[in-house]
């Protein structure tokens, strides 16, 4: 197998720290990839970077994630003698050569697989620090013991419990030696012999098969429920002490030789090697080496690349419609964020989507930074700067765009309309809505997909049970996770990234990536592979008589967003109709457009002559529209045309508008502009507003942006991983760190002694001490040999601080040197310096 004797070169190492200080730096860095949080902040040398990978948080953090046999095999070195060879820890997890007591061997092709992914998950643990040593001596960090296999009263993952050590603590000398005897084990003289002797007697599997085989069948049952977990029984009068010619009972006969022990006044259990003597020596009654199949459901390719691309053509069209829906303003957010049920059923209405499905848009365009909160008074939703830009680009950069941050995003439209922990509901756009495991569902799911054949969609329970195998989870986060998968697999076919459920080749590129920019470069390359798929954007339509305009396919932007203002959408598929009314051809009147502009723009991009109803459609609404006027007074209204305000003044509708006449052409009005300018376009007039100088005031469509806005930040599970030359550097400052605090030191008045490693020229504050002579002859030396040099410096504030340096160069009073301990060249004051000594070849 090649596997490692040592945990370095030479002897072995002692403890975690020395493990580490053996590893080269490609080790390191893999380290902190798999452990970022040991990077918060930059440990000072490899003995902190040692402490920092024990603590409680961080081991509970790696162990979570560990797939699913690397746990097994933790969790097997947890309930075994510390250092564990590795045969024995083979044995732990495939059981001895003889047959289990209690259970059937594992067949030889599960052996076989446990055999050979064995090496790989001692790998996995010993790059993330959780296991240190040579295989010889295997040793678990012991806060990962403590966490796999805690004592007293909680069972391990594998269904062991304590010890017999940890189960007779406290328990009398008297009654140990009862039981030796009763077990047929020599008396010994004090406690401590007698347990080792009983977990000797327990540890040997022939001898407690005899032993367990000379036990009445009721006897044989109580160990049959015990001894795969959970290991403790509820029993009246455990602490009753019993010999074993007084016991009536299946429990009392088990617990006069002490293959149960008591647990309390009222539970017993069955001691740890006792258990694993039953299994056969197997920790685990079902070792899982290798991940649950996924069964590939084929499906023709190309099929799939085109619905996928089909479909992401169709989620591009509707965020754009979403955001020219919120053109001039979106709905209001509510005081603890998020919009109100009502909005989201509005919104939902004019896309013509569920509201989940509306929600799930909405949380999109947010992620992606296309929509936000615009921070006025009084504060609303509406689409960014951002938007504008992203509507420009081509239709597979929108996708590539709108892919990548569902990719990366923790927000969770699917809990959208759940309640929280404190029963307040959940809105869409509100608070509350990330989930740190999102995007690690996503991603893997998606990576699953791809590792089956091309074309090739896969049965979402299998899915399920391959997450669960690659990160177990605990039973709460496994249920979200559920929830997760089947969310996925809906969004992903919503957005384009599969097809008929198997992975869209556009969709690859987006899952190899581990930094920003290499996201960016993967958008970048999966917008490169949907263009094809993708219909040309047409500059024409259809015009008919009825009024409408046929789009036989995607328009270009420009052209889109022009007919957009000036018709209403009737229909979306294939081909997209819009229909002219009246109020829609005022609104690009109020845009600004002319009679003759519009005339012109249906001319030039209509494959049909303009018909005759639409061109007198334009000119009507065209002659009407700015005949009133509306400014501020509280409102007026302007005419020319005083026939027109008298007939307004006795037109009943206009009863609560508070009007009265102030001119032959002008009116007064109670009302607000904006309430005015709306009553008179529902009684179906066309009225203009305009500004306090008088000239019309032009409305368009994207008159309503926020300031410039960032996407939100995902709320992950833990720290960022850093990008691999900021890995490099980390692990050349704590190398550099160590090598100060661990230089062993010499001065130059020991230098020519024959041994090494004398301190004698450190003062008490640890700080080298050398007259200034003598450090400057040192400094110089050690230009021309090209030697490291231990410095004491005092910097400008009064701050002391010990540094390794390599000298450069010496001149006019400084010393040029690269600082080790910083890893990049420095300039040192010489009379900054307090004393200097040369570092032991030993240590160099």
């Amino acid at each position: 197998m090649g596997r490692m004797t040592t945990g370095g070169q030479g002897s072995a190492p002692r403890t975690l720290a020395e493990d580490l200080r053996a590893r080269d730096d490609e080790a390191l860095v893999r380290l902190l990839r798999a452990r970022p949080d040991l990077l918060s902040p930059v440990p000072n040398d490899l003995t902190q970077l040692a402490t920092r990978a024990s603590t409680r948080t961080s081991v509970v953090r790696a162990l979570e994630h560990l797939d699913r046999f690397t746990q097994q095999v933790a969790e097997a070195l947890a309930v075994t003698a510390d250092p564990c060879p590795y045969a024995t820890l083979l044995t732990l997890l495939t059981g001895g050569p003889g047959p289990a007591a209690h259970g059937e061997p594992l067949p030889p092709e599960t052996v076989e697989a446990v055999t050979a992914a064995l090496p790989r998950a001692v790998d996995v643990l010993r790059a993330r620090a959780l296991l240190w040593g040579g295989d010889d001596r295997l040793r678990l960090v012991r806060t990962a013991r403590d966490v796999l296999a805690p004592a007293a009263t909680v069972p391990s993952a594998t269904g062991l419990g304590p010890s017999v050590s940890e189960a007779t603590a406290g328990m009398s000398p008297s009654r140990l030696q009862e039981i030796l005897a009763d077990a047929g084990l020599p008396a010994t003289h004090d406690p401590m012999s007698a347990v080792t002797a009983l977990a000797g007697l327990f540890a040997d599997g022939v001898r407690t098969a005899a032993l367990v085989g000379s036990a009445p069948d009721d006897a044989r049952a109580v160990l049959d429920r015990l001894v795969w977990g959970p290991p403790y029984g509820e029993v009246r009068d455990a602490t009753v002490p019993v010999r074993a010619a007084d016991a009536v009972t299946p429990v009392q006969w088990l617990l006069a030789r002490g293959l149960l022990l008591p647990a309390g006044q009222h539970n017993v259990l069955l001691p740890r090697e006792a258990a694993l003597s039953l299994r056969g020596g197997r920790a685990h009654r079902t070792p899982e080496p290798t991940p649950p199949a996924v069964t590939p459901v084929p499906r023709t390719e190309r099929t799939v690349d085109l619905t996928a691309a089909g479909q992401a053509l169709t989620a591009v069209g509707t965020v754009g419609e979403l955001l020219r829906e919120w053109q001039t303003g979106g709905p209001a957010v509510l005081r603890a964020g998020g919009i109100s049920v009502r909005d989201l059923k509005r919104t939902a209405t004019a896309l013509d989507l569920t509201e989940p499905q509306a929600a799930f848009w909405l949380e999109l365009a947010y992620a992606a930074g296309l929509i936000a909160t615009d921070g006025e008074v009084d504060e609303a939703y509406a689409p960014t700067p951002a938007a504008d830009l992203w509507l420009q680009q081509p239709a597979q950069e929108r996708w590539a765009a709108l892919a990548a941050a569902w990719l990366t995003a923790t927000r969770t439209p699917g809990v959208v309309g759940t309640r929280d922990a404190k029963g307040r509901a959940l809105s869409a756009l509100g608070p509350d809505l990330d989930r740190s495991l999102a995007p690690r569902v996503r991603r893997r799911t998606l990576r699953i997909l791809a590792e089956l054949p091309p074309g090739s969609a896969a049965a979402p329970d299998e899915l399920l049970a391959r997450l669960r195998w690659d990160r177990p989870l605990r039973p709460g986060a496994d249920a979200l996770r559920a929830d997760l998968l089947r969310w996925t697999l809906q969004d992903a076919e919503n957005l384009g990234l599969t097809g008929r459920g198997a992975l869209a080749a556009h969709a690859r590129p987006l899952l190899a990536w581990h930094s920003a920019a290499e996201l960016s470069a993967a958008t970048v390359a999966a917008a490169g592979l949907l263009g094809p798929l993708l219909p040309e954007p047409l500059d024409h339509v259809l015009l008919q008589a009825d009024l409408t305009a046929v789009a036989p396919g995607p328009l270009m932007a420009p052209l889109a967003e022009t007919l957009g203002v000036l018709a209403d959408i009737e229909s979306k598929g294939g081909a997209t109709v819009y229909r002219f009314t009246p109020e829609s051809v005022r609104r690009a009147l109020d845009a600004g457009r002319t009679a003759a502009e519009l005339q012109d723009f249906l001319t030039a991009h209509s494959r049909t002559p303009v018909p005759q109803p639409l061109s007198y459609l334009i000119d009507d609404v065209a002659r009407r529209h700015g005949t009133l006027r509306v400014g501020a007074a509280s409102a007026y209204l302007r005419c020319d045309d005083d026939a027109l305000l008298t007939e307004l003044l006795a037109d009943r509708r206009a009863a609560g508008l508070g009007l009265r006449r102030l001119a032959p052409t002008v009116l007064a009005a109670q009302s607000e502009p904006g309430v005015l300018l709306d009553k008179l376009r529902s009684m179906g007039l066309a009225p203009a507003a305009e500004s306090a100088d008088g000239d019309v005031l032009i409305t368009r469509a994207d008159a309503r942006r926020t300031p410039p806005r960032t996407p939100p930040a995902p709320v992950t599970d833990g720290p960022p991983v850093p990008a691999g030359p900021l890995l490099g550097a980390a692990v050349k400052a704590i190398r550099a760190g160590d090598r100060a605090s661990t230089a062993v030191r010499r001065s130059p008045a020991d230098s020519a002694a024959p041994t090494t490693g004398s301190t004698g020229a450190a003062s008490g504050d640890g700080l080298p001490r050398t007259p200034a002579a003598d450090t400057l002859a040192t400094m110089q030396a050690a230009v021309l040999s090209g030697e490291s040099l231990w410095i004491g410096y005092v910097n400008a504030e009064g701050s002391a601080s010990q540094r390794v340096i390599a000298p450069v160069r010496v001149e006019g009073g400084y010393v040029t040197a690269y600082d080790h301990t910083v890893d990049e060249m420095r300039t040192f004051a010489l009379h900054r310096v307090t004393g200097v000594s040369e570092l032991a070849e030993d240590s160099a």
